[in-house]
């Protein structure tokens, strides 16, 4: 019978002590032991480093050959939510985009060959945690059928399954919800620049908000209004034309059935194109106009350029709760449906919206024993007692949910916006840019 071979014994990891007790000739069998190491290490490093290229050798033998596949034009609805990703565009520094995710699945898939040959156009370019339901794109894609054939209805419901094989690789918080055919009479169609009209949205509660005032500061927004002191001017990007027009505003309720502060509510703005971060800026005003400390005429006041030449500093909203949720374009409502691929994607949110929604219920539940905890404390009892008007209903109650959803620090002493310090004007920042562009086109020469 065959002795099994001796078990080895742990290896020891040495401290600094053990090495200040070794001697010359001990530490010079130490380090020629560390190298013999190191070379069987990279041999294996070396060796599996091959494999791998061998592999990736063999799959790149068998390219896909796109030069052999029909195309067809079609607008994508996309679905994201954009909480823990910074922004759609794809950025050098980060892989947490939603475009990042998309063009791997586009390409993986092989239903582009590259985003440069695809005539990819998006709607809304939605900044870090912004969130989507109707995203539209429109690209060009890897078809089943011949040009003459694509516009055959069988053709459209026998098409390459595009939901469903995109989803397969797109991550949990994305997804594609429908495709639509872009007539061929119009190959040049854009997403972006024949968008008709986009929607949003932009939730919170009502929790001591004074509803009625927002809706009257909504109202002066409607009509075509430069907007410069409503945005974030991009005048590094050559963006110098601030007047947009809005074509409907509004503060309305999202659940009718709860009168509760935690009842929610939103922002619903339409309009055919919008400015950077000007949305936030709009409903930063509007949560000031609902706490009482500016009045609805504000709105109009930071419209009228001439009278105010120059933006006052104030905070924007919180980026999570705003939603593109619709984009209109004057083509026939085409849009193709998988079911089977539409109800795995109801199931997918349905399972997301539970989670969350049973940690907002167990969070009310405990808002509501703290709170009555509150009520019915003695004030005699309690310590570094303070009355805050703006956040204490009368009861007793707290009530400052919508505090978190204007960004920086809260003053201690309120100043109107109208008072407060101003940032540089538009004619000032333009000649910022062109002297330094100046100084950038002397230093390259």
């Amino acid at each position: 019978m065959n002795k099994l071979p001796p078990k080895p014994k742990p290896v020891k990891s040495l401290t600094k002590n053990d090495f200040m007790k070794m001697d010359k000739n001990e530490l010079i069998d130490k380090i020629m032991q560390l190298k013999v190491h190191n070379t069987q290490l990279k041999n294996v490093i070396s060796k599996s480093l091959s494999d791998t290229n061998s592999v990736e050798e063999q799959i790149s033998s068998k390219k896909f050959d796109f030069s052999k596949c029909h195309y067809r034009r079609v607008l994508l609805r996309i679905m994201y939510f954009g909480w823990d990703y910074r922004g759609l565009a794809v950025q050098e520094d980060s892989t947490q985009t939603i475009e990042h995710h998309l063009f791997y699945a586009l390409t993986k898939s092989c239903l582009i060959e590259s985003r440069e040959t695809s005539q990819y156009h998006r709607c809304g370019r939605t900044d870090k945690g912004v969130s989507a339901f109707g995203q539209i794109i429109s690209i060009t894609l890897r078809s089943k059928f011949e040009p003459s054939e694509q516009d055959l209805e069988k053709s459209l419901n026998t098409e390459m399954p595009y939901c469903k094989i995109l989803n397969r690789l797109l991550p949990k918080e994305i997804r594609v919800v429908a495709w639509m055919p872009i007539p061929q009479d119009k190959p040049e169609f854009s997403a972006r620049f024949d968008c008709k009209k986009r929607q949003y949205k932009y939730y919170f509660p009502r929790s001591a908000l004074n509803i009625a005032a927002m809706r009257d500061a909504c109202a002066q927004l409607v009509g075509s209004h430069d907007f410069r002191h409503l945005c974030k001017m991009d005048v590094g990007n050559g963006v110098t034309e601030f007047r947009r027009e809005i074509l409907r505003a509004d503060i309305l309720p999202v659940d009718e059935d709860s009168d509760d502060s935690t009842c929610m509510y939103m922002l619903l703005i339409e309009g055919n194109a919008f400015l950077w971060h000007q949305i936030r800026c709009i409903m930063g005003v509007l949560l000031l106009v609902g706490e009482g400390r500016e009045s609805p005429k504000v709105v109009a006041d930071l419209l009228d350029i001439d009278t105010y030449p120059c933006k006052p500093q104030y905070n924007m909203a919180l980026d999570v709760p705003l939603n593109l949720f619709h984009c209109s374009y004057d083509l026939p409502e085409r849009w193709v449906h998988d079911r089977a691929e539409l109800r795995s994607v109801i199931a997918h949110v349905q399972a997301q919206w539970t989670l969350v929604g049973i940690k907002a219920i167990m969070m009310k539940d405990t808002l509501k024993q703290l709170q009555d905890v509150y009520k019915n404390l003695p004030r005699e009892d309690c310590q570094n007692e303070t009355k805050d008007n703006n956040s204490t209903k009368e009861g007793g109650s707290i009530n400052t949910y919508t505090d978190c959803l204007l960004q920086g620090v809260k003053p201690r002493v309120y100043t109107p916006l109208l008072k407060r310090e101003t940032c540089s004007s538009l004619e000032d920042r333009i000649e910022y840019y062109k002297k330094k562009r100046k100084i950038g086109d002397s230093e390259n020469q």
